[in-house]
């Protein structure tokens, strides 16, 4: 394989949205940290299941927006690989092929290693397959939820509540309702960054029956909206943090929120949609650098 061939394979990957993946793990991992239950083996595959099925969901929503013709020349941002020409639908079907083939190994073994239990063996089965589903039906297929303005609560539910809680769960084999504190604000903080490419697209997607959330709403409320999810998940992480902890590191994620105030501000400034490129990377790092604190104020509790 030439060298351009890997790095055409690396951008169809999106490799920085994969942080998401990433940081939901993370925060999981290290709650269940405080317990005699956290295991790195169940940690690393997880972590590998979850960036698995984030590239998964990336070469997926290549393909089923080329396919629509969603993908072209007047979408603003970064020029996806098919619309570019460098990668055919059917290459593009069977690189979503062999990753599910590797979702369903790595998926197993992580599965098989944290129960013995029948009953959650199974229970993680179905929510396995419900993550594949999930992944390709963004924008492939006949009616791609992404289509109808369901994607939003998708990314809040597999970013947020199954990855943090989740992961949590695998490792300790318990759940509570302070969990899903930080699980929300997670999964908050992954929408944020759909909901701007959402606003940077905005004019493209209405065009192209595209319905996303922000189409449906408008391009003010959609930005009165990202202030909700910014504020959400600093509220989410600060109740967990009055819930669970009375130490002043507790309160880390906050360093982020200068930066996070600062960008809603732009998002709510920025003279059209257009504009908001830049913000993509923005709030990627912000939702990453957040997680990141949340996740060092539970280790050094």
């Amino acid at each position: 394989m030439s060298s351009t061939t890997i790095f055409t394979w690396l951008d169809a990957a999106r490799p920085k949205t994969l942080s998401l993946a990433i940081t939901c793990i993370l925060c999981g991992s290290t709650m269940a940290f405080e317990t005699s239950s956290f295991s790195i083996t169940i940690t690393l595959l997880a972590l590998i299941t979850a960036l698995l099925l984030q590239i998964l969901a990336n070469l997926a929503n290549d393909y089923g927006d080329a396919v629509k013709g969603t993908d072209n020349d007047a979408r603003v941002g970064h020029k996806r690989t098919i619309q570019q020409g460098l990668v055919t639908l059917k290459a593009m079907k069977k690189a979503i092929a062999l990753n599910l083939i590797l979702i369903i190994a790595f998926g197993a073994a992580l599965i098989s290693t944290a129960f013995d239990s029948t009953s959650e063996i199974l229970s993680f089965i179905g929510l396995g397959i419900l993550s594949i589903i999930a992944a390709i039906c963004y924008t492939v297929g006949k009616k791609p939820y992404g289509y109808h303005g369901f994607g939003d609560l998708s990314v809040l539910i597999f970013f947020g509540w199954l990855g943090v809680a989740g992961t949590y769960y695998l490792q300790t084999g318990l759940l509570s309702t302070a969990i899903l504190f930080p699980a929300t604000a997670c999964g908050l903080l992954a929408v944020s960054v759909l909901n701007i490419n959402n606003l940077r697209d905005i004019n493209n997607d209405r065009e192209c029956g595209k319905y996303t959330l922000i189409v449906r709403m408008g391009t003010h409320w959609g930005r009165a909206y990202h202030q909700v999810l910014l504020a959400g998940s600093f509220c989410c992480f600060a109740i967990f943090a009055l819930l669970e902890y009375a130490s002043f590191t507790s309160w880390l994620f906050l360093l982020a929120l200068p930066l996070a105030i600062k960008h809603g501000v732009i998002v709510w400034m920025a003279p059209n949609s257009e504009t908001l490129t830049p913000m993509i990377a923005h709030i990627i790092k912000i939702a990453m650098l957040t997680n990141i604190l949340f996740a060092v104020s539970v280790l050094l509790h």
